[in-house]
């Protein structure tokens, strides 16, 4: 059976070391496949053959695992903002109820370490059953808020499974025990226990903590702004009309065939094609490109480009989840939603870390121990080891800065379709282009007139009359470059494969090739036109240059490109016209009259050294070597089985946004280097600081709660740096 793909939303990960657990229950099912869990949106991407396993047992495994799985039947954008605004609120409450209690808290303990004096009743040297009971009471309501940490972090411990929430539950939980204990002594007549209470360090530690979850998730709300920005530009409603009434809709009723009207200042609503009417249309933030397009009768319109002016009816073509800026949504999402190559470093290391720390933890307290620093400082550091140990750090450097770097290029018409393309792309050396549609626009355009001892004016107006009754793309191209009146044509005819023939002003008019039109004369016609002849009452009066226009970006695109590797030309015209063209626009190896599928070949054979190669490329015939390319890239005005083929999609069908889209490849993955190295580098300097290696040589110890406040802010720097890549 064919293998399925589905995307799980997973609830309850708060590091690296929970994507490993996830990952892991997942892929242990037999006929699962393939596995990717991404921290930052919290999603599971699973590939799997549902004659084998099904998705309530994925469910079922990830719940045994100590987290939740629901399956996502269609990727609600709003849905999920609403669930990021709800995590962000709940650690804010958090935060703000732990600290109500944790102030006083602090104070109560910390009171006599300033020099002030508590009154009497709860005084430790007066009432030190009393001073205990007050910080339990006022420590409860900071444990039930942090609760998380201890009835679903310790579990993880027994399931072998340990991630963050486990090392602030064993921390903080080790504190609070033996402050129980210490409490117990005192009742029992002891009161020098009183300075074995660190209910204070445990309270603190969960509200300081619950800051930092709070700030991190405020921060990783701010890393979608592309996606916010395209989800403004989907209308609620659209004008339908109905014969001659006009009614309001729901936009999600509108259906393909369906006459919309979109007045001045409205979004447009579905992509469709405009009936009548004019308007200057912004599409700006679909495409990047920011001149509007003048929209006649006949002119595509794509749904969140804005009416600037006029009134245009349009007859809905794509709704839904089929119009561009729906699909353009779902390629950011699904590129923030991958995993780049470089996260598996990442993942691995999670796979150990939580573990490891537990171990230095354990370590610590029994070396401290022997030593002979007693139990109170030996359990202070070893709890200092646990709570600033950062997994969540190491989990956030990757998919922070994907999913800033993909929404940053979005922005700029530029779509990658997975953190894969996004890393890949920096390593290309091999850059090979499609000739038609790709350099050129694939359509016919008048670029020379040239009379014969004939008016110019005149002889185009003929031409143009002609070429107005023809479908050829020739005469089309001639036609649409014509905007005067035209003149009556009578007994027009089209001879097949050669040219057309019709009678103007009662003499006959013969339109075509040379052949046809038997013209034996000199020609100055420029390298890579195709001359149409134009023969009226029986004398050649003119022809008319077509040429294939080249895309002017390509120039500048393919000068560019040459500086970081090699560029080829992929063609199947033949080898005088690719010859043209790629002298035109620098390249200096080509490869002509090849069939769709021996262009595959050649990507395979381009490949073969190691190096990495991209294909550019806009066609049904491209697909193939798209696909096979380590990286294809499709321009926008192409085929939908080109750009579902490729990597990246140029939604300016601009060449030069290659060489933008390799320095953002770049940049983000330099801002994920940057990321790991400092969530390495604050773990491996933090976590031996915690430990006490600076205490016998130079008396430095870390008081957990500080240890605390440093892990809080690890992560938040971590994304912080992400967000960066915006300002690139």
């Amino acid at each position: 059976m064919q293998e399925k793909e589905v995307k799980l939303d997973i609830e309850g990960m708060t590091c690296a070391s929970c994507v490993k657990a996830v990952e892991k229950s997942i892929s242990k099912l037999e006929g699962v496949s393939f596995v990717s869990v991404n921290l930052m949106d919290e999603k599971a991407i699973v590939k799997f053959d549902p004659a084998v396993v099904k998705v309530k047992d994925m469910e079922k495994n990830v719940k045994k695992a100590g987290y939740g799985a629901t399956l996502i039947l269609d990727d609600d954008y709003d849905r999920d903002e609403m669930k990021r605004k709800k995590t962000v609120r709940t650690f804010r409450n958090r935060f703000i109820f732990s600290a109500i209690f944790a102030s006083p808290l602090l104070f109560i303990s910390m009171a006599h370490t300033f020099g002030l004096t508590l009154p009497a009743i709860i005084s430790p040297d007066l009432s030190p059953l009393n001073f205990a009971l007050v910080q339990i009471l006022l420590v409860i309501p900071i444990i039930i808020f942090g609760r998380n940490f201890y009835i679903k972090g310790i579990p993880l411990l027994f399931k072998g499974e340990p991630n963050m929430d486990t090392l602030v539950g064993l921390g903080t939980g080790a504190a609070i025990i033996y402050s129980l204990f210490s409490t117990v002594e005192i009742i029992l007549g002891h009161p020098k226990y009183v300075s074995g209470l660190y209910f204070d360090t445990a309270g603190v530690i969960v509200t300081l903590i619950s800051l930092g979850k709070y700030l991190e998730n405020l921060s990783k709300s701010r890393t979608s702004t592309a996606i916010k920005k395209l989800m403004s530009l989907k209308p609620k409603t659209a004008i339908l009309k109905s014969g001659n009434t006009q009614k309001e809709i729901p936009v999600d009723e509108v259906e393909v065939g369906d006459i919309l009207i979109v007045k001045a200042g409205m979004i447009v609503p579905v992509d469709g094609v405009v009936l009548s009417g004019n308007a200057s249309i912004d599409q700006s933030m679909l495409t990047g490109e920011p001149i509007p397009i003048d929209a006649s009768k006949g002119t595509h319109v794509s749904a969140g480009s804005i009416n600037l002016d006029g009134m245009i009816e349009i007859e809905a073509q794509k709704v839904g989840k089929d119009t561009v800026i729906s699909k353009i949504i779902k390629l950011i999402r699904d590129a923030q939603s991958s995993k780049a190559p470089i996260a598996r470093l990442a993942d691995i290391v999670s796979g150990y870390f939580v573990p490891i720390v537990i171990g230095i933890a354990a370590l610590t307290f029994v070396v401290w121990l022997l030593i002979g620093m007693g139990f109170i400082f030996a359990l202070t550091m070893s709890i200092a080891v646990l709570v600033i140990a950062c997994p969540c750090a190491l989990g956030l450097a990757t998919p922070t800065a994907i999913m800033v770097g993909s929404g940053k290029a979005a922005e700029n018409g530029i779509l990658f379709k997975s953190g894969e393309a996004l890393e890949t792309l920096r390593k290309v050396k091999i850059f090979v282009f499609d000739k038609t549609g790709t350099i050129t626009y694939g359509k016919p355009k008048v670029v020379d007139i040239v009379p014969i001892n004939y008016d110019r004016d005149e002889f185009f107006k003929i031409a143009a009359s002609m070429s107005s009754k023809s479908s050829h793309p020739l005469d089309k191209a001639i036609s649409n470059e014509y905007k005067s009146e035209l003149f009556d044509v009578e007994d027009f005819q089209v001879i097949a494969g050669k040219g057309i023939t019709g009678i103007i002003k009662g003499k006959r008019v013969r339109m075509g090739n040379a052949k046809f039109i038997e013209y034996g004369g000199e020609l100055s016609v420029k390298d890579g036109e195709t001359p149409v002849f134009v023969e009226y009452d029986g004398k050649v009066i003119g022809f008319i240059g077509i040429s294939d226009e080249i895309n002017p970006t390509a120039v500048k695109a393919i000068k560019k490109l040459k500086q970081i590797g090699n560029v080829y030309m992929l063609t199947g015209d033949n080898v005088k016209m690719a010859q043209v063209i790629a002298k035109q626009v620098g390249i200096d190896d080509f490869f002509a009259e090849i069939l769709p599928d021996q262009k595959a070949q050649i990507i395979e054979q381009l490949k073969k050294n190691g190096i990495k190669v991209a294909m550019i490329g806009d066609g049904i015939n491209d697909s193939v070597a798209l696909a096979k390319a380590d990286v294809g890239i499709a321009v926008a005005s192409g085929t939908d089985i080109a750009m579902e083929s490729a990597d990246i999609v140029l939604m300016k069908n601009d060449l030069e946004d290659i060489v933008k889209a390799i320095e953002l490849s770049n940049a983000t993955i330099k801002n994920v280097k940057e990321n790991l190295f400092w969530a390495f580098f604050y773990n491996i300097i933090g976590i031996p600081i915690a430990a006490g290696v600076l205490y016998m040589p130079f008396g430095i110890s870390l008081n957990p709660m500080i240890a605390a406040l440093a892990m809080a802010f690890s992560s938040v720097t971590v994304v912080t740096n992400a967000i960066r890549l915006k300002g690139n």
